[in-house]
């Protein structure tokens, strides 16, 4: 099963931490990232710029619109990702308890959708398809 857990937490935290506390919390993560690849869990992860570089986009009645910033005004902001292999959701968990972001901010842990098993075509096996 996959999972995504996504990373929440205040960036101004980020700002105002001096080199040393950065490098240790950086160095936390990279060690979550060795320890999932060793386990044959990590797909993917990685790091997102700050909230205030990115861009919203809503298509209304055929228009687009295109705003600066994330679409809602939090205290936390979405900072990172792992996409992880796990056995289960309690093995998902235990990897969302060792970011560094749980004692700080927040984790989400949600499994991604298994489409066959929903009784849905997986969209990436009908964009392979031959026209």
């Amino acid at each position: 099963m996959r999972f995504l857990l996504t990373i929440y937490d205040d960036e101004r935290r980020w700002a105002s931490m001096g080199e040393e506390d950065a490098k240790a919390e950086i160095d936390a993560y990279w060690a979550i990232d060795n320890q999932a690849r060793e386990r044959g869990a990590l797909v993917e992860s990685g790091g997102l710029h700050p909230a205030d570089s990115a861009r919203t986009v809503r298509m209304r009645d055929g228009e687009q619109s295109v705003t600066d910033g994330p679409f809602a005004e939090t205290k936390e902001q979405l900072g990172g990702f792992y996409l992880l292999d796990c056995e289960s959701v309690d093995e998902a968990l235990e990897w969302a308890a060792k970011m560094p972001a749980a004692r700080t901010g927040s984790v989400e842990v949600r499994q991604l959708m298994d489409y066959e098993a929903a009784g849905f075509p997986n969209p990436a096996e009908e964009a392979a398809r031959p026209a």
